[in-house]
């Protein structure tokens, strides 16, 4: 749809390349990173939580997801373009340090924070995950890491099914750096778009990040089968606006976004095309 609409034409293309075992390192054990390489070269396997099978080749296809968002977060950083969307699978917020969880093999955004910190000296990060699904996998990995903020707005109680609630804000010395919103099923446009500009945008302002990453996932649209939130494509644009608007006042405009999920052909489309349009202006 990015390409028949003729958008792409107007927007850079950034390739992507692996991330590499030292990267992928940073963020996950040994230990998942060797059941990874094993089933992927063998028949295929589970990525450690008992419901996300992988087959063949997967290892090397998660590396390039991963070393997507790498790819569009130094090619932010290096000011190559204003702003970055890394379209790419499978998806990394459910990851966990140890295992991979709910379709996701590993931490694509945790990978491509610790590149910015190690390669491009960044120090405060904001993520603002808007999936249906709550942001687990990077509560998980930054919980004790005061230079992340990792902020999850969700359908509470959907998946998983424990966590992600208020009281959950972070680790010793990084009190407050968690930030979990989680939303009754049905909130539509008006209650996302309320999280960003009364909870996202303050807990910005106060954190003052270096560089905003987003996990963009398009299941609480109205059409997804796997979530039941009502947020439809101009919800979609309109909370992408918000969050331009909000990098360019705490971040010189630095912010990538990295794609999750969304279970809907014919929807999941529309709402990705409205995310860049508020993106590219």
């Amino acid at each position: 749809l990015v390409e028949v609409s003729g958008m792409l034409d107007q927007l850079t293309r950034v390739k992507a390349s692996r991330a590499s075992e030292e990267q992928v390192l940073r963020v996950h054990t040994p230990e998942h990173v060797e059941r990874l390489k094993a089933g992927s070269a063998a028949s295929g396997g589970d990525a450690g939580d008992g419901f996300t099978p992988f087959g063949p080749g997967s290892w090397e296809i998660a590396l390039l997801a991963a070393g997507g968002t790498i790819a569009a977060t130094a090619a932010v950083l290096r000011g190559e373009v204003d702003n970055a969307y890394a379209l790419v699978r499978p998806p990394g917020h459910h990851a966990r340090r140890e295992m991979g969880m709910g379709y996701c093999l590993l931490s694509n955004v945790g990978i491509a924070i610790e590149e910015a910190r190690a390669s491009f000296g960044i120090e405060r990060i904001m993520i603002v995950d808007y999936d249906v699904h709550h942001g687990n996998g990077a509560q998980q990995i930054f919980w004790d890491d005061p230079g992340v903020l990792a902020l999850s707005i969700h359908q509470q109680q959907l998946f998983p099914t424990v966590g992600g609630e208020l009281d959950e804000t972070g680790g010793p010395g990084a009190e407050g750096t968690t930030l979990n919103i989680p939303l009754p099923a049905g909130s539509g446009n008006g209650a996302y778009l309320a999280a960003i500009e009364r909870v996202a945008g303050p807990a910005a302002r106060a954190f003052r990040p270096e560089l905003i990453i987003v996990s963009s996932g398009f299941d609480p649209g109205v059409l997804d089968p796997l979530g039941g939130m009502s947020v439809t494509s101009g919800g979609f644009r309109a909370v992408a606006s918000a969050l331009v608007e909000l990098a360019e006042e705490v971040c010189d405009g630095r912010i990538v976004f990295s794609h999750e999920g969304g279970y809907s052909p014919v929807h999941v489309p529309y709402c990705g095309l409205a995310v860049l349009e508020a993106m590219s202006g």
